[in-house]
């Protein structure tokens, strides 16, 4: 099957097929070459799959004759039904991929196939998405473009009248790419109808413009998210309504991967300042609900209250994830290399898959009753001060003959580390004349991860692989799972191993692969720097700064803060109290009841007003610190935060029933 074939293809999404179709477009791009985008469209593509042409591509591919056969049958025969209006009508039908069957998807694929394959070989860029064909032309001037993209749409049309599929010049959309500021436009013709020409074509969900700009496609995912949130503003007010943590998850659930999709297509647009300025807008009013703060209240406290990022930032992240899974080398990462998984079409063919056992001991009667092998071998990882190792101790009878000690970087899991030892296990099963073999595991999430035959983890792969041919050497292995830390000799052993080999291995590490969670930490945490330096550098949350001055900080510790329409008050300044009532025509003066020249701002009731100076004098002596601004980072860290948020929201509560009488 053609790699250029996305739909319904393993370890294959719409997003790698828009990666892979915009790498290739800037390449071209940057070599100063008229692009030329041409999206086809099939009419009624999964409905006009030719039965016979089907019949012809299974015999190509050389496709068993039983399943060919299976195939005939399920393509016989068959009818189409509609019953209306007390009466019958019935048809029978000799095309068409069944909808909603299992096979159908790869039926059209293997329908489709020697089309791509066929502009492969001829050197035209062409690629799909079920039947979502897109084909890209370059050349240096437009003459040469037009000649090409001319004899292979002609092709494609000649291939659709064999196979009895229809192409729709007139639904057929192209589109030039350049950089060139002068240059001619190519006259695209299929089956001698002008094919129009458009300044953005929409694929797979993504708008891509002449300019790959993606201002559309940002502004259509804004309209999008803007009117979730006109819903969600309903039903979600500073008093009452939807829990903060609900609309929290109705967010992350619904319209952040609304923006988010596809972001490493078009996160180069993300840095822009109107790009970052309309996901601000939608972001703004969604935070807002969250923390229950006015709609005053500025992005920057809204944002850090609520606990959720900056969507631009997002968007930039996402894409980064994306490239670090694919392998595409990250600063944040260094050179490391990150742990895949292995190609699916690597994977045995289900007939040629053993069957592993797993059995659970609890106990040591347990183990004891399981022990009648040749060998067992005990295997364990570890993590221990910030170092990963892992270990096997293999046992003859009560004797234990050898011993392996494997080292990991510090990046790594311990799970990493339990996948090691059990693969190392059976190399040493492979190398061993012995023909029963025990492994005895402590980790049940590693053991499940080997016998899932669907499961694709690089070392799981390879220790399958290594128990096959055990399997076919007239080896039997049993694997078992067994308590940790329950006196075992064997897992203490292994236990006592993998911890020597955290702390003491100075040799190169035997497994360097990062895992995908390495590469999220390590993403996150660019992530949090330049959101910090935004917010620290930002004119607003002037009051925020003042409990939260660093946004790292802030953002691990805002979940362990029930926030309320209260709190937000506080921590922003936006409420009820004087001086914010007057910035706003609400009240005449902005003046503190203490003093008729001090401003009623939070600040200044927290710290200055005189009229608590004898709850803030309490406070201070139970928890042995000054209520100052400069202390309140240090309090809100401490575990003395809830006794201070309780005396700010009952001074802002005063303050607040105060002016509402006024």
């Amino acid at each position: 099957m053609s790699t250029r074939q996305y739909g319904f293809m393993p370890q294959r999404s719409t997003e790698d097929s828009l990666y892979n179709l915009m790498q290739h477009i800037h390449r071209k791009s940057d070599e100063k070459k008229i692009i030329v985008l041409v999206s086809l469209d099939i009419e009624g593509a999964f409905d006009s799959a030719w039965w016979p042409a089907i019949r012809v591509r299974l015999a190509e591919e050389k496709c068993p004759l039983n399943l060919r056969k299976v195939f005939d049958s399920y393509l016989r025969n068959r009818e189409i039904v509609v019953r209306y209006a007390g009466e019958e009508c019935t048809k029978i039908t000799t095309k068409g991929c069944v909808q909603g069957s299992i096979g159908g998807p790869i039926l059209w694929n293997l329908l489709l196939d020697p089309l791509l394959k066929s502009l492969e070989n001829w050197g035209e860029y062409g690629q799909a998405f079920a039947d979502d064909v897109v084909l890209v032309f370059d050349g240096d001037t437009a003459l040469e473009v037009q000649g090409r993209a001319n004899v292979a749409l002609e092709h494609v049309r000649t291939w659709g009248v064999k196979n009895k599929l229809k192409f729709a010049p007139q639904k057929t959309n192209a589109m030039v790419i350049t950089r060139k500021l002068k240059h001619d436009t190519p006259r695209l013709r299929m089956g001698g109808i002008d094919i129009a020409m458009s300044r953005e074509i929409k694929l797979l969900g993504v708008t891509i413009d002449d300019r790959l700009t993606f201002n559309t496609h940002v502004a259509n995912v804004c309209r999008k998210a803007t009117g979730i949130y006109k819903l969600l503003s309903r039903a979600a007010r500073v008093s009452w309504g939807l829990n903060p943590d609900i609309v929290r998850i109705i967010y992350t659930a619904t319209i952040e991967p609304i923006i988010l999709y596809a972001a490493s297509v078009w996160a180069p647009a993300a840095k822009k300042l109107m790009t970052i300025k309309q996901l601000q807008v939608v972001q703004r009013g969604i935070a807002q609900k969250i923390c229950k703060g006015y709609r005053t209240v500025s992005l920057n406290s809204a944002l850090l209250l609520a606990g959720i990022l900056p969507l631009d930032l997002r968007v930039r992240e996402a894409a980064s994830l994306y490239e670090a899974k694919r392998g595409v080398p990250r600063l944040e990462l260094g050179d490391r290399e990150i742990e895949r998984v292995a190609p699916a079409i690597e994977a045995p063919h289900p007939a040629e898959r053993i069957s592993l056992r797993l059995v659970s001991l609890v106990d040591r009667e347990q183990l004891n009753q399981n022990s009648d092998f040749e060998i067992r071998i005990f295997t364990d990882g570890s993590r221990i001060e910030g170092k990963v190792g892992a270990a096997l101790s293999v046992w003859n009878g009560e004797t234990e003959i050898k011993a392996f000690k494997l080292a990991l970087p510090g990046y790594c899991t311990v799970y990493q580390a339990e996948l090691l030892a059990i693969c190392k296990a059976t190399h040493v099963i492979l190398g061993h004349p012995a023909s029963s073999f025990g492994v005895y595991s402590d980790s049940m999430a590693a053991l499940q991860t080997v016998i899932n035959h669907s499961c694709l983890h690089p070392l799981a792969v390879e220790s399958r692989d290594k128990l096959t041919t055990a399997s076919l050497q007239g080896k039997v292995v049993t694997l078992f799972w067994i308590k940790a830390h329950a006196g075992m000799e064997g897992n203490e052993r292994a236990d006592q191993l993998a911890k020597s080999a955290a702390l003491g291995s100075k040799r190169r590490p035997d497994y360097d692969l990062y895992p995908v969670s390495f590469a999220k930490r390590s993403i996150r945490l660019a992530t949090l720097d330049e959101w910090n330096r935004r917010y620290r550098t930002g004119e607003t949350a002037s009051v925020t700064k003042i409990f939260f001055p660093d946004a790292v900080t802030a953002y691990r510790m805002i979940r362990k803060i029930k926030i309320d329409c209260i709190i937000t008050q506080i921590m922003t300044g936006h409420g009820g109290f004087s001086e914010y009532l007057n910035r706003f025509k609400c009240k005449e003066s902005p003046s503190c009841a203490c003093e008729p020249g001090a401003e009623e701002s939070v600040p200044h009731i927290l710290f200055d007003c005189p009229i608590p100076a004898m709850q803030r004098f309490e406070l201070g002596n139970k928890i042995n610190q000054n209520i100052v601004r400069e202390n309140v980072p240090n309090i809100l860290n401490s575990k003395e935060r809830d006794t201070f948020l309780k005396f700010c929201i009952e001074i802002a509560q005063n303050v607040i029933n105060r002016n509402k009488t006024a």
